[in-house]
């Protein structure tokens, strides 16, 4: 059975770890268990912008939300609501 490029099993992590760890030096490498993926290798430079990326999001609430996109919002879900009443 050939497995794609960048995919290991667990077993192959223990008995290839030197080759597995140089190949995600260059490329993020799947690790599967059970023929699943579970985990994923991937070097610290990736790791590091992955990371930055996701604390650029943030997270907001309908009390923090502008006032204008608050209106369009509730203009959307009462649109949605009054057609979907139609539709009953």
């Amino acid at each position: 059975m050939t497995r794609p490029s960048g995919s290991y099993s667990t077993s192959d992590l223990s008995r290839k770890s030197g080759d597995i760890i140089a190949e995600a030096l260059r490329h993020p490498v799947t690790i599967t268990q059970r023929n699943k993926p579970r985990l994923v290798l991937l070097n610290i430079d990736d790791y590091e912008r992955l990371m930055r990326q996701s604390d650029a999001r943030s997270v907001g609430t309908l009390e923090t939300m502008p006032r204008e996109l608050l209106d369009e919002f509730e203009a959307a879900v009462d649109t949605y609501a009054e057609s979907d009443e139609v539709s009953r």
